[in-house]
């Protein structure tokens, strides 16, 4: 039966994108980010695309584009366009399906509405973590957020140098399996994707 991972981060820049590709890769899923602000011309769309070399994922259009790098609802008053959960329709397949957020679960749609909003009760997600002073409260407090809406996590992904007491208090306190890790590399390429997919718990 085909599954819906949706991948979701403490906040903005921890590694979503990659951590995207390589579940993408472990799955051979479909990918589809529905909010894509800024960098359209380089979008997260097209860098997990550049990253997976399977033949067996498809790469959906985002249901908004918008020009600038900012919050959704805020890029969305910018070119003048309202985002609503209900306007954004997940596309059909018959495969897995990966979802990428855009930050973190409270970033706003609109002034009711969070990306929060968009995670489905049978998906299962995926949070990634990166470390920094004070990511252990964000990781907890993400992981109370989606407890609190009875969504289920299906594991943490964390991404850059290792910390083996954060890591090991987070697992801890949270009793959320760790599905991988991934290091700071000089480079992400579709060989280095695929050595990590094929390291992913994700199963």
């Amino acid at each position: 039966m085909k599954q819906t991972y949706f991948i979701t981060g403490i906040s903005t820049d921890v590694g979503k994108t990659i951590a995207s590709a390589i579940c993408v890769e472990a799955l051979q899923a479909d990918y589809w980010k529905p909010i894509q602000a800024g960098e359209l011309a380089n979008s997260d769309t097209k860098k997990v695309q550049k990253l997976v070399s399977n033949k067996a994922s498809k790469f959906h259009p985002g249901a908004f584009n918008l020009t600038a790098p900012m919050s959704p609802h805020a890029a969305a008053k910018i070119d003048d366009v309202v985002i609503l959960s209900e306007k954004i329709k997940r596309p059909t397949t018959k495969n897995n399906l990966v979802i990428e957020g855009a930050g973190g679960l409270l970033v706003p749609l609109n002034d009711k509405e969070t990306i929060l909003d968009l995670i489905h009760p049978k998906d299962k997600v995926i949070v990634v973590s990166r470390h920094y002073l004070g990511s252990i409260n964000h990781t907890l407090l993400t992981l109370e957020v989606l407890k609190q809406r009875n969504l289920k996590v299906h594991g943490i992904i964390f991404s850059g140098n290792k910390n083996e007491d954060t890591e090991t208090i987070i697992e801890q306190m949270s009793g959320i399996k760790i599905l991988g890790r991934i290091d700071e590399e000089p480079y992400f390429d579709t060989s280095v994707i695929k050595e990590y997919a094929e390291r992913l718990n994700i199963e």
